[in-house]
């Protein structure tokens, strides 16, 4: 409960910061929800950690967007700010989770529906521990990332500041395989929640310059270095360092969204032990120890750009693995930074369906 108090405490701090410490070009709202739900059963192993309905609660400080930077009125006047998130997964071995982090809010709908893309780190309270609770196979480790999905229905300032909100909730904790076991825990969960508005809603900026932007831009290409460190999903075999590195070609069309197409070579270092283990573990398995732990993937993918970030998604097959450990498709989210319009940075998750492979941190350009 102490992680909880400091948790808030941060969060009551930043409201009062949000609040009154604006230029007159955005105002602050918090938004109170409760969840309940189900784990999501993506792994054979996981049964025995699926006792209950978790219940959360999920806290948001927001800034709230009128327009007076071109991005927003391009994106409708979303919102963004820190969100906190406590869950109780009704289970022994998972116990509770808190995360701490971002978010983006976007509007449809004459803004009565909303979607929330929610990414921080979070603490895990109960993590796989070989002596006390060797049953949690979903957490290596007490950090984690957390990543969350909310559609909601929305409607503020019902009574005089105070609104509303009701909806669906998607919740992801994994440490992207740094340290195993790392299955993850994903939920999906039904929402409802209140809404306060510290200050007046300013007036909404008309966007009368973005659509004469011609944003098309010819085809660019990329180089990007992916990196970091993961574990085999032996327990205890130790952290290698992986480099995965991608050459692409991606074509604008419009101020939000590229397409890409390229082609990717994974060195994942962890491979070559855990071959060699396989091979000398199960014998019937006939697998060769010199086995090429190298892999190679070609892939499309869609980026987002909003303002000096972009969202990032990409599908890929591999038409290069030796060694078939995981399925042949694999998938990518990432979120990118870019210094300029030709350097950037960022973070993504490679995952195999549900099953994460690793936390990859970016360094790239773009020409």
């Amino acid at each position: 409960m102490h992680s909880m108090r400091t948790i808030l405490c941060f969060l009551c701090t930043s409201c009062f910061f949000f609040a009154f410490a604006q230029e007159n070009k955005e105002t602050t709202s918090v938004e109170l929800n409760y969840l309940a739900g189900n784990i999501l059963l993506h792994a054979p192993d996981l049964g025995h950690l699926i006792t209950g309905h978790p219940e959360s609660v999920m806290l948001n400080v927001s800034k709230k967007t009128y327009g007076f930077e071109e991005w927003q009125k391009a994106y409708n006047y979303p919102d963004y700010g820190l969100f906190v998130l406590y869950q109780d997964f009704k289970n022994q071995y998972l116990a509770h989770n808190f995360a701490l982090g971002a978010h983006y809010t976007f509007y449809f709908l004459n803004r009565n529906l909303s979607f929330k893309v929610a990414q921080g780190i979070a603490y895990a309270t109960h993590p796989y521990d070989k002596e006390n609770n060797n049953k949690n196979k979903a957490f290596g480790s007490h950090v984690l990332a957390n990543t969350d999905f909310v559609l909601q229905y929305k409607k503020e300032n019902v009574i005089d500041k105070f609104g509303f909100q009701a909806g669906l909730v998607f919740t992801h904790f994994s440490n992207g395989r740094i340290i195993a076991p790392n299955s993850g825990i994903n939920t999906y969960n039904f929402n409802v929640g209140i809404n306060y508005n510290f200050q007046k809603q300013l007036a909404y900026q008309k966007d009368t310059i973005t659509p004469k932007i011609n944003y098309r831009e010819p085809i660019k290409f990329s180089l990007v270095l992916r990196t970091g460190v993961d574990e085999s999903p032996v327990i205890d075999s130790g952290q290698h360092p992986f480099y995965h590195v991608s050459f692409f070609a991606d074509k604008r069309f419009n101020r939000k969204s590229a397409l890409q197409f390229g082609t990717e070579v994974f060195f994942t270092t962890f491979f070559k032990d855990f071959i060699y283990y396989q091979s000398q573990a199960y014998p019937n398995k006939h697998i060769d120890p010199n086995t090429d732990y190298r892999r190679v993937g070609v892939f499309v993918g869609h980026e987002l750009f909003i303002n000096h970030i972009s969202l990032e998604a990409q599908l890929g097959y591999y038409v290069y693995q030796p060694y078939k450990y995981d399925i042949a498709v694999y998938d990518r989210l990432g979120m990118k930074y870019y210094f300029t319009k030709h350097i950037f940075t960022g973070v993504s998750v490679k995952t195999h369906g549900f099953l994460a492979e690793a936390m990859e941190f970016i360094i790239g350009t773009r020409f």
